[in-house]
């Protein structure tokens, strides 16, 4: 029988906390002094004993057992601290991206149906006004300000409960509920994923054993939901200064004070992000050698994005853009080496994006391409080697269903004739001889000309970013499938060195000289692209077709 410990994702910290007690688990900005950013940090034994303080405090409240609670507080000492409270209570946190909008906002945690609030001051003055959970939420935890109207606030939970540093964890069965995390909405509405206890284990363990991440590691983590990894996995997290929300608008030199500043060995960072910070680094010679191992998610990395990080980090640095969704994490991965040597060649002539292997414990089976649902395997079959299809994945790390929809579950959702579930990534490629998976876009965003030709967006795309003065372009269709007009939107480099119709000349005749690309005639240059807010890199290419479309009536 495994010990509560086991089976909570909570425990890993406490493990942590008994094996390296005294490392440092947390270092967070604390404002400037004479110019200098200040930091305070937090011990392995004091994030677990403030941790155990919190969970003593939450269970006061009756923030326990199954308690579904929204926490909207930006990444500090005080997220960490109430993530791994509420994993010990036995509580359900739904983290929802404040970037989403208020619209989605307001809708996501409406579906949450959450009984408990814990946020920083505009949170709550947010959901006063728009009336957030209205209907549900019963208890409120004030974190964070000078002020807190009469509502308990997280340090008053934690001076109250000062001398309880201990704290029983509540043992979780197979299949519990841990956490509701609601998906960015670039590719759809929002949808609240049900996380389970033994899938962020396995997730944990996975990327341990992925990257060979061991305690002594110093991590960088520029997007909030991987930054709560650490903890379970011994590393020191550097907590960025940055708006979490923005990473495109993040400032380069303070990231790099703060890797040279705490010797920092790993990084994560979306495409975007990384493309600043590495322009920035080619720019002014930056060199970074305490930096070995970068991770990137949320979208494809081009490969010279990929080389000005090489050429930052250290001498034997890797970098790894691993594939997967907030539905199945990871997927697959594929060391930069790799892509720069080999399969980039490829992507620049069509072939699409080859995001690796299928990392260990994920099965991985590419079907033909259908819109409908599938209830189960019957009703498909498997795609030949090379044949462009969905990509599905079973797994561990896999999640099972959306947050009460069961609608969006049918259609993203197959079971094999063992029962066990596989997760349809809504993404189409491709296997190649090698056995490695080829990403070549969403299947939402796929555009059909005709019943026999399917123009498929990083492919068609990548033939046209090759142009230095393309700084990302993005394939539209316009009208509805099987007879969709495609449409090119380009972005231009901010210093491109030719005019808009000398771009466009030059344009027309790389579609000409491919033939994935022949049919291909209409080029619409946009001043910036719509993109999503979580990492800043994903095109929404449905609010650029309805521009196109407006452009071209």
């Amino acid at each position: 029988m495994l010990a509560p410990a086991d089976t909570n994702i909570a425990g890993a910290l406490s493990k942590m906390a008994a094996r390296i007690p005294d490392e440092t688990a947390l270092v967070a900005p604390n404002g400037t002094k004479g110019g200098e950013p200040q930091y305070i940090s937090l011990t392995y034994q004091e994030l677990e004993q403030r941790s155990n303080q919190a969970a003593h405090g939450l269970c006061d409240l009756g923030i326990s057992e199954g308690c579904r609670v929204v926490l909207m507080v930006k990444p500090s000492i005080d997220l960490f601290t109430l993530v791994f409270a509420i994993f010990k209570a036995g509580a359900v946190p739904v983290l929802v991206d404040p970037g989403i909008g208020l619209k989605y906002l307001k809708q996501c945690i409406g579906e949450a149906e959450p009984e408990a609030f814990i946020g920083i001051p505009p949170a709550h003055v947010a959901r006063l006004i728009l009336g957030w959970g209205k209907a549900t939420i019963k208890t409120k935890l004030w974190v964070g300000g000078k002020l807190s109207f009469g509502l308990p606030t997280l340090n008053g939970l934690i001076q109250k409960h000062a001398d309880k540093t201990t704290f029983e964890i509540k043992a979780q069965a197979p299949g519990t509920t841990a956490a509701i995390l609601f998906t960015s909405g670039s590719t759809g509405v929002p949808k609240g994923v049900v996380y389970t206890h033994e899938t962020f284990l396995a997730q944990v363990e996975s990327i341990r054993e992925m990257f060979k991440i061991e305690p002594g590691d110093v991590d960088l983590p520029t997007f909030p939901l991987f930054a709560l990894f650490d903890p379970a996995l011994g590393m020191t997290t550097i907590i960025p200064d940055m708006d979490p929300t923005r990473p495109a608008q993040a400032d380069p030199t303070k990231l790099i004070g703060a890797i040279e500043r705490f010797k920092v060995t790993t990084m994560f960072g979306s495409p975007a992000l990384l493309n600043t910070l590495g322009r920035y680094a080619e720019a002014n010679q930056v060199k970074l050698p305490t930096l070995k191992r970068v991770l990137s998610a949320g979208a494809p990395m081009p490969a010279p994005t990929i080389q000005r990080i090489k050429n930052m980090m250290a001498d034997d640095g890797q970098l790894f853009p691993p594939y997967g969704a907030t539905e199945s994490l990871p997927v697959a991965y594929l060391e930069a080496n790799e892509v720069l040597n080999d399969t980039w060649a490829n992507t620049e002539q069509g072939a699409g994006i080859c995001v690796g292997r299928p990392v260990p414990q994920i099965r991985t089976r590419i079907i033909p391409t259908d819109d409908g649902a599938l209830s189960d395997f019957s009703q498909t079959t498997d795609c030949p080697v090379g044949t462009i299809g969905e990509i599905t994945v079973s797994g561990p790390m896999v999640t099972a269903s959306y947050f009460k929809r069961d609608e969006a579950t049918q259609l993203a959702k197959i079971k094999d004739a063992e029962g066990h579930v596989w997760h349809r990534m809504g993404d189409l490629g491709y296997f190649d001889d090698q056995g490695r998976l080829w990403f070549c876009g969403r299947k939402s965003h796929r555009v059909q000309p005709s019943e026999d030709l399917t123009l498929y967006t990083t492919q068609v795309e990548a033939l046209f970013n090759n142009h230095p003065d393309v700084f990302r372009s993005a394939l539209v269709g316009i009208g509805a499938r099987p007879t969709q007009k495609p449409v090119i939107c380009i972005e231009m480099e901010k210093r491109a060195s030719m005019s808009w119709a000398a771009l466009k000349g030059a344009l027309e005749e790389i579609a000409r000289g491919h033939e994935l690309t022949r049919g291909i005639d209409t080029f619409l240059l946009h001043p910036q692209f719509p993109v999503d807010i979580r990492h800043n890199a994903k095109i929404g290419r449905p609010q650029l077709a309805q521009w196109a479309k407006g452009r071209l009536s």
